[in-house]
């Protein structure tokens, strides 16, 4: 089964975690989502009960046995940069996630995460687009 590293902002604000618990529910059907926290409501922008090193090493243990991460980078936050850096330093398919809709009108990708050659950039109007979108991937 493939091992699915979902990244997404939590401290950088959780105004996306809808779609990232529909996006989470969708790549479950397509593997086994490592990071299936990130979709709970549950979870506010303070983060988990747990110390940072022991997010840090969880986090990167994850990532370590992943085939794939799949980030949603609309909403910027230097953790998920941080873990495509990692991802892409073990060779790690990723693919980012950027949604192009009237919310985020003002907003531009990053030229750090566009330009790379090493990440598969999908721009997205709303879930089914997406979910349409990585079907072809997936």
């Amino acid at each position: 089964m493939k091992k699915i590293y979902f990244a997404g902002s939590i401290t950088g604000g959780r105004d996306d975690a809808p779609i990232y618990s529909k996006l989470i529910n969708y790549l479950k059907t397509k593997g086994k989502v490592l990071t299936e926290h990130l979709g709970s409501s549950a979870l506010l922008d303070k983060g988990e009960d747990l110390s940072n090193e022991e997010i840090y090493n969880r986090d990167c243990n994850w990532i370590k046995e992943s085939d794939i991460v799949i980030a949603e980078v609309t909403k910027p936050s230097l953790g998920v940069g941080y873990e495509l850096g990692l991802a892409e330093s073990l060779n790690i398919k990723i693919i980012c996630l950027f949604r192009d809709d009237e919310t985020t009108m003002n907003r531009r990708l990053s030229a750090m995460v566009a330009g790379n050659k090493h990440n598969i950039v999908i721009r997205y109007k709303d879930i089914d687009d997406i979910i349409l979108k990585l079907n072809e991937l997936l």
